[in-house]
């Protein structure tokens, strides 16, 4: 297995309150993994730990095998990461086609992932719903083409036919383009049953890293 991205023996400290306690957690290349844990578990403060948005306060953060620990946020992104906060992810006061970028109206991650977006181009994102406001940071981070995607319970709001549909389009960008997508989520989604790993957290430690079968059997 090729590792894309890792922590190792990461610690994350939220002033007194420790929320990850040295945890090894890898993440395989072009292949979506799964993070799952109750609120609380550490699943976003890994995330953001993987972004660059908290420091570590132990431990270190490689990406293709280089350390990143010390990489500030925006120069990951730059090196081609995305990340889709759970909240607060578009600019409101812009419309959604101002929130995608000059390919909203043409790009196939609009019209075939989320043709909902479609009629709402012009409206400007604060008067949307949430479910619709959550579709336009995804489509967003889409667009980007971004080689390491990084999403924190997507799924909010969401109808369970375009949660599969996303599903699906995030397994076509591993397969087919070799991109690698880390999802969090309180529990493993019926349609990521084809995930390469899923690493369970449990109060900032890690319960079990497998594959989708393996934690199956082990529950």
């Amino acid at each position: 297995m090729t590792v894309e991205v890792e922590l190792r023996a990461a610690r994350v400290r939220y002033g007194p309150l420790e929320a990850l306690h040295g945890v090894d957690l890898a993440f395989p290349a072009a292949r979506v993994s799964v993070l799952i844990g109750r609120n609380g578990a550490g699943r976003t403060t890994t995330l953001r730990a993987l972004v660059g948005a908290v420091p570590l306060s132990a431990g270190t953060c490689r990406w293709q095998g280089r350390d990143v620990t010390d990489l500030p946020a925006y120069r990951r992104a730059r090196l081609g990461l995305a990340f889709v906060p759970a909240e607060h992810a578009i600019f409101g006061s812009l419309t959604v086609a101002e929130n995608l970028g000059p390919r909203a109206r043409t790009a196939p991650e609009v019209a075939d992932t989320f043709p909902e977006l479609l009629p709402l181009l012009d409206r400007r994102a604060e008067t949307l719903s949430g479910g619709q406001q959550q579709l336009v940071a995804l489509c967003r981070a889409l667009l980007r083409r971004p080689r390491l995607l990084l999403l924190d319970e997507p799924d909010r709001g969401l109808a369970p036919a375009v949660v599969a549909r996303l599903h699906r389009r995030l397994l076509e960008l591993a397969a087919a383009d070799g991109r690698t997508v880390i999802l969090a989520a309180q529990a493993l989604p019926p349609t990521l049953t084809a995930a390469g790993v899923v690493h369970v957290l449990h109060r900032g430690r890690v319960a079990f890293s497998g594959e989708p079968g393996e934690l199956r059997l082990s529950e």
